[in-house]
């Protein structure tokens, strides 16, 4: 690894705060890590971790503010009152991406933790070919769980049931499903893996291909569990990016 590190800065992208990586030495092929932050808003700016897994690998990495939205595709006021993180995330964060670092699928890994975690496998079962290689550590997958606790959820769906449906459980298409997927969760996360174990059941019983780590333990729910895996999951986002670039190389 390089001895140099790159900066982080925070940029505005359509009104919304975004934190942006640029590494001492970035990729030649422009790869970009587009990093979905969890509930408590902590994007991955200035983790020197990540941040040192990312200068390894000359990834650059956008991580965008998106309050208690849950990255999804309803409106969620506390983040905009007139657009879907999706929507945002498609039509402009992505121009961003473009014009700023001549990025674009399949140069663009998706990954996140816990809320992020979940709204990135999202995004890529919804998307897979802009998004075909994902990365969700702890992803909070029953978030139908956390209705009636006082958070954004509550105004954005009706009912538990109503959330389920739009959970990325449900979201999975037997035939159009993002190739390059890691999927990591803590078994002492009593929030998150039994909702991590039923997604990676139902993606086997669908024979879908995916890498996953339910073993790994290294504090729960918790920043000391991300961090643990960083260096797993980078390398992941990476290599992955490299094979997808390599299926479309002359």
């Amino acid at each position: 690894m390089s001895e140099s590190v790159g900066t982080w800065k925070q940029v505005e992208v359509a009104g919304k705060a975004v934190d942006v990586y640029e590494p001492s030495q970035p990729s030649e092929h422009n790869y970009v890590v587009l990093h979905l932050h969890g509930h408590g808003g902590r994007t991955l700016r200035d983790n020197a971790v990540y941040t040192a897994e990312f200068e390894k690998y000359g990834l650059r990495a956008v991580c965008p503010h998106g309050k208690r939205s849950w990255w999804g595709k309803r409106i969620c006021s506390e983040f905009d009152a007139q657009i879907s993180p999706v929507d945002y995330i498609r039509q402009h964060l992505l121009p961003y991406i473009n014009e700023q670092f001549g990025a674009e699928p399949p140069a663009i890994a998706v990954s996140g933790v816990s809320m992020g975690g979940q709204g990135a496998l999202r995004l890529a079962y919804w998307y897979p070919r802009e998004f075909p290689v994902v990365a969700a550590l702890a992803p909070a997958v029953d978030f139908q769980n956390w209705l009636g606790q006082g958070i954004p959820l509550d105004e954005m769906y009706e009912s538990p049931l109503d959330a389920r449906q739009d959970t990325v459980t449900l979201q999975i298409h037997p035939l159009n499903w993002p190739p390059q997927q890691f999927i990591a969760c803590d078994p002492r996360d009593a929030d998150c893996f039994e909702g991590t174990d039923r997604l990676i059941s139902k993606l086997s019983s669908s024979g879908i291909i995916y890498e996953k780590d339910l073993t790994t333990s290294a504090g729960g729910h918790s920043w000391e569990y991300f961090n643990h895996m960083a260096p797993a999951t980078v390398e992941f986002l990476f290599q992955r990016l490299e094979r997808e670039r390599l299926k479309f190389r002359d």
